[in-house]
């Protein structure tokens, strides 16, 4: 056996010559060797050195070899330990194999013997310090496999989380987040069915609302819930928690096609106000709490979406409301505008969808091009219902009406695309327009669309101070206005819809 560079062996005996001789001869051999003349000295070097193997003998005073062989396992139980004596008994044979002690030599003792013992040991030591690491290597990396089991599926749930949490947030009305309940349902749970029930509390029973896959038997989805489910339905819904059946052992109320079930309640308030509910119908998969934990994460953040909407569509009707009431008060007080706005609004939805405007962009045009002059409510009935020509001055009033419309949706919440629209109507495409003396593509583009429509309604339709013009007389300004007073491309766009009738149909169906 090749010696490992600077093995260290501990020698304890309190006898003198014996170490002396110990030393002498291990040293030559290659050993560092390190004496103590009993336990309480030789636990003290263990503290300071490290140590390969020990001989120790047993009766020495302060502390004898068994209390130092018992002490040293505490302090590093790899080390091995060969007892010496010249006063062996079983007694003490049993205590220092109990100890650790994994050799035995008896007084007077041979050097050559003692190194053979020492090589041995030491070989053994050799191996059993490597079995240990080996174990603790694999021990490390079952629990680093396990560790990163447990990081895999963390991170799986924090995606999880968060894309429940995301389809939330990006459904903008309430009867579609019904849907999304049910069909991330299926999506978490991977179960076979999925039934979004709203809780009638007059009644006392669910109502069915949604459903996966929808129907029964390729039939229409029916219209409350089954009279065997029902009761589990309420049951949950009169609990307030949610209620989870991994595996059905004949449990009341569900059917033998079930094999698992769930029900979750969807809470508004602290008012359950409705249930989602999810059945296994397939042997080999049974929910788990951790679909339950699921489940119940999304019913959360969905009621949280269905208030809010909630409150934004009654913010919103309140709103339009509103806007609407100035609406009709303007027209109350100049009946040849009446109507005016819708048509203006009907003119400039045609031309938008056939320029290929996206819905956000059309929805827009809704909103804002009924509201286009809702500032006249802020101009004096003297000026506004004159029947004869304005004055500079009086027209100059008239041109406030777009900055105090824009003002008026501005307070009340609207978006900036909506005021820019009603800012900007009578702005011209050469820049001689007001308020703003914008010109071409600074003027916004839903505003130039806005603005076609309204001056030509503005001509074909009776107004304060005189009656509506001859179509094609109204048809050859707007035509003369293309490049000075309008965008030429919409001009463009509106001709074409009027040569296809579709600018008389509005008028038409008004008359109607």
């Amino acid at each position: 056996m090749t010696l490992e560079k600077e093995t260290k062996v501990l020698f304890v005996d309190d006898e003198e010559s014996i170490l002396d001789i110990a030393t002498e001869y291990f040293s030559e051999k290659g050993y560092q060797v390190i004496t103590a003349n009993n336990g309480r000295q030789a636990v003290d070097i263990l503290h300071k050195e490290k140590i390969d193997c020990c001989f120790t003998d047993i009766n020495m005073p302060e502390m004898n070899g068994l209390e130092f062989a018992e002490e040293m396992r505490t302090i590093d139980n790899t080390i091995p330990i060969i007892v010496m004596t010249g006063y062996p008994s079983l007694e003490n044979t049993i205590k220092t194999l109990q100890n650790g002690v994994v050799d035995f030599l008896i007084k007077p003792i041979n050097l050559n013997q003692m190194e053979v013992c020492l090589r041995r040991v030491l070989k053994e030591r050799r191996l059993f310090v490597e079995n240990l690491l080996l174990k603790k290597e694999v021990e490390g990396k079952d629990k680093l496999e396990k560790l990163n089991k447990e990081l895999y599926y963390k991170l799986d749930e924090i995606n999880i989380l968060n894309k429940i949490m995301s389809d939330v947030s990006e459904v903008d009305t309430s009867s579609d987040i019904y849907k999304l309940i049910v069909d991330m349902t299926i999506d978490l749970t991977k179960a076979d069915e999925a039934v979004f029930y709203v809780i009638n509390e007059v009644e006392n029973r669910p109502f069915e609302v949604e459903r996966y896959p929808s129907g029964s038997a390729g039939g229409p989805p029916t219209a409350d819930t089954p009279e065997d489910i029902s009761p589990l339905i309420m049951e949950t819904a009169s609990d307030t928690i949610p209620l989870l059946i991994t595996e059905n052992k004949g449990t009341k109320h569900l059917g033998p096609d079930i094999l698992s079930f769930m029900s979750v309640p969807l809470k508004i308030q602290g008012k359950v106000f409705g249930i989602i509910s999810a059945s296994i119908k397939q042997n080999g998969k049974r929910f788990t709490d951790k679909e339950l934990y699921y489940m119940s994460f999304m019913t959360q953040k969905a009621a949280a979406a269905i208030e809010n909407l909630a409150l934004y569509e009654h913010i919103n009707r309140g709103l339009m409301t509103t806007l609407n009431a100035f609406v009709k008060a303007i027209e109350a007080r100049d009946p040849y505008t009446e109507q005016h706005s819708n048509r203006v609004t009907e003119i400039a939805v045609l031309i938008g969808k056939d320029l290929g405007l996206d819905e956000e962009q059309i929805d827009i045009l809704k909103i804002a091009g009924p509201l286009h002059d809702i500032g006249k409510i802020g101009i004096r009935d003297d000026i506004l219902l004159k029947p004869g020509k304005l004055t500079n001055e009086e027209f100059e009033k008239i041109k406030e009406h777009p900055n105090i419309g824009a003002n008026i949706v501005g307070q009340l919440g609207m978006w900036e695309e909506h005021q820019k629209i009603i800012r900007h109507h009578h702005e011209r495409f050469d820049g001689s327009g007001y308020p703003g003396g914008l010109k071409k593509n600074e003027i916004p583009m839903l505003a130039r669309i806005v603005s076609v429509a309204d001056a030509y309604d503005a001509m074909a339709s009776d107004r304060a101070y005189r009656k509506k013009m001859e179509t094609e007389r109204v048809l050859g300004i707007i035509k003369d206005g293309s490049g000075t007073q309008f965008d030429p491309e919409f001009v463009d766009i509106f001709f074409k819809l009027h040569n296809q009738h579709k600018i008389d149909d509005i008028y038409e169906f008004d008359i109607n």
